[in-house]
Parts: C-alpha cells; sequence; structure tokens
C-alpha cells in the first residue's frame, strides 16, 4: 500500500476531530448554531469522504478495506465532540466556546482560502474567477442570511 493512504486517513482523522469540536461546541451556543453547523459539515464532508474514498482505492485499498479505514477515521470526529464537551468549564460552556468555535472556524478558512486563493491566481480565463469569486460571495450571502433568522 502506498504511503499516501496512511496519510490521506491521518488528515482525515485530524479533519473529523475539529468538525467534532466545532459540532460540540456550535450546540453548547444554541441549537440552531449547532445544526447550522452540522448541516454545513454534512455539505462539506459528502464529496470530501468520496474524494478520501478514491485515494484510498488508488494506494491500493481493496473497497471493503477503505470503506473501514473511513469509518475508523469518523471516529476522530466523536472524539473531537466528547474533547469539546469535556474542555466545558465550571462556570459554563462560554468559556470552552470562546476558543473552539475561533479555532475551528480559523482553520476551516484558512484551508479554504489555501485552495482557492492560488487557483484564482493561476486562472487565465477572467470570467472562470469572477464565477468563482461571485459563488464565493453568494457562499458568504447565505451564511450571513442563515444567521438573521
Amino acid at each position: 500500500l502506498q504511503i499516501s493512504g496512511y496519510l490521506n486517513l491521518l488528515a482525515n482523522t485530524v479533519d473529523n476531530f475539529t468538525h467534532g469540536l466545532a459540532v460540540a461546541a456550535s450546540f453548547l451556543v444554541s441549537r440552531k448554531v449547532g445544526f447550522l453547523t452540522t448541516m454545513a459539515i454534512l455539505l462539506h464532508e459528502i464529496p470530501h469522504e468520496v474524494g478520501d474514498f478514491a485515494i484510498l482505492l488508488r494506494a491500493g485499498f481493496d473497497r471493503w478495506s477503505a470503506a473501514k479505514m473511513q469509518l475508523y477515521t469518523a471516529l476522530g470526529g466523536i472524539l473531537g465532540a466528547c474533547f469539546a464537551i469535556c474542555a466545558q468549564s465550571p462556570k459554563g460552556a462560554g468559556e470552552t466556546v470562546a476558543w473552539i468555535l475561533p479555532f475551528t472556524s480559523g482553520g476551516f478558512l484558512y484551508i479554504a482560502l489555501l485552495n482557492v486563493v492560488p487557483d484564482l491566481l493561476e486562472e487565465k480565463n477572467p470570467w472562470n474567477s469572477l464565477q468563482q469569486i461571485l459563488l464565493l460571495c453568494t457562499g458568504i450571502t447565505v451564511m450571513v442570511l442563515l444567521s438573521l433568522t
């Protein structure tokens, strides 16, 4: 098996851990924030897990082993949620949320921009760049509108 498969599994476990942190911490804020965070992460995770499955197949895993390993990496999310819940202060969830949500959202923004900005800078067709920027702005607008309801 190629080392890239195992590196992908490690990265996926860490990614799922931060997702678990974000989901648990957002439910500590409110049910609404928790559900919105969960939906956003689910929309991100579905194509992400399909891509990870393909990477594992290409690295030499058979289908059953790749599926099992993907399920094992999901345990990182459960561990992240447990960590967020156990990190609560006796004074309340406010102190926990004060560091977890900025940490996870900053990490998500960093990774997203790390992937998007270089592609925008290398794009030769201005129409494609404009479309990507418009879609980014649309995503931000949707987040703002959901936060107002």
